[in-house]
């Protein structure tokens, strides 16, 4: 009962309380990532993620596809299973290019609404009480080229469409762009960045003031914000990874990089202008057959609520896969470590490579 007070709480506030038009976290499910092999890795796949998984991290990694086209499939569940998370995608290799198309949705299904419990008399009658879904979606339609043909640099762009809603209460419309780069140098290192929402992501909204408000003895609870439009400032992602080969049959390819939001948020380094946290990962192959992984980001400074001392807390992962032809199946779990109460999410992902499996 607690979870789901929660819930209808954090999707109000969260999805159509717009104090501000520009906020700090705006269309944050199109930050998560998608494939449990990057989820496992703590995003530390800027630079290195080459299929058809790489529009959430860096479009321009779908260069990483040489032939036909690539299929995948992701399912994630978060606070124990409360919230889920979908990811389709789809990839083909063109003549001078790589376009994909991606849909993402997350969702939470079955929330309390106790919008109408109390009447206008002030009774409370628990048959008014219904639920509600609040689900996120994105379609992003991708394309990553080599500009003059470099052999070096693979740059990628992201075109998003968003459309959130939250049941009855309210909905959103919003469109946005994302741009990537990959420049490999001679030495075998890679240099990835992506600036996502590049010019800015425009959510338009539409609040139903009837589904939204109450009035209890004359007086309004719940009233519709006024502001109907908010921006999504742009976040930079930059990475550096190199693969290392440490026999004919085993690899390790670690990355590190940093997030900058540009904002002030709760990052180790934050400043009025942009804060900065930093990431790490690795990924170990077996005859590119098995894989294990690990990772950790998402570094914050943090006020322990009992003793009131500063911490830092940051969410670790780890995860595992296995390929056989073209298809790779991948598994990823991390932890919100956020206080005591943490939450751990798990990720199942799946890829089929079908100019691979033709190979094969």
């Amino acid at each position: 009962m607690m979870k789901k007070y929660f819930l209808l709480v954090f999707s109000l506030a969260f999805g159509i309380s717009q104090a501000q038009i520009v906020r700090k976290y705006s269309n944050e499910f199109l930050n998560i990532g998608a494939g449990a092999r990057g989820l496992g890795m703590g995003g530390a796949v800027i630079s290195n993620q080459d299929d058809v998984y790489s529009p959430m991290w860096n479009p321009a990694g779908l260069l990483g596809i040489q032939k036909d086209w690539q299929g995948a499939a992701m399912h994630a569940e978060y606070f124990e299973s409360i919230a889920k998370y979908d990811y389709l995608a789809y990839a083909k290799v063109l003549e001078n290019g790589v376009f994909g198309v991606s849909v993402v949705r997350l969702g939470v299904d079955n929330i309390l609404n106790t919008t109408q419990l109390i009447d206008a008399e002030g009774n409370i009658d628990y048959d008014k009480i219904t639920q509600f879904s609040q689900s996120d979606y994105a379609g992003i339609l991708s394309y990553a080229f080599r500009p003059g043909g470099s052999e070096n640099l693979d740059v990628g762009v992201n075109a998003k469409i968003v459309y959130r809603n939250v049941g009855k209460f309210a909905s959103g419309y919003g469109f946005g762009f994302d741009v990537g780069a990959i420049y490999k140098l001679d030495s075998g290192y890679k240099i990835g960045a992506m600036l996502r929402d590049a010019t800015t992501t425009v959510n338009f909204w539409n609040v139903n003031q009837n589904e939204l408000s109450t009035v209890v003895n004359g007086e309004e609870f719940n009233p519709a914000p006024t502001d109907k439009m908010e921006l999504t400032m742009p976040k930079l992602n930059m990475g550096v990874s190199k693969n290392f080969a440490i026999n004919s049959s085993m690899y390790v390819l670690p990355e590190a990089g940093i997030n900058v939001d540009f904002a002030k948020t709760a990052a180790l380094l934050s400043t009025d202008f942009a804060s900065i946290t930093p990431y790490a990962g690795a990924e170990f192959g077996y005859q590119k057959m098995i894989f294990v992984r690990l990772g950790v980001n998402r570094f914050q400074s943090i006020t322990d609520i009992e003793d009131l001392s500063r911490k830092v807390s940051f969410q670790p992962s780890a995860g595992i896969g296995i390929r056989y032809r073209g298809l790779t199946l991948d598994y990823a779990i991390s932890n919100s470590g956020i206080g005591a109460s943490n939450f751990y999410s798990n990720f199942f992902s799946l890829k089929l490579d079908i100019g691979e499996f033709r190979n094969d």
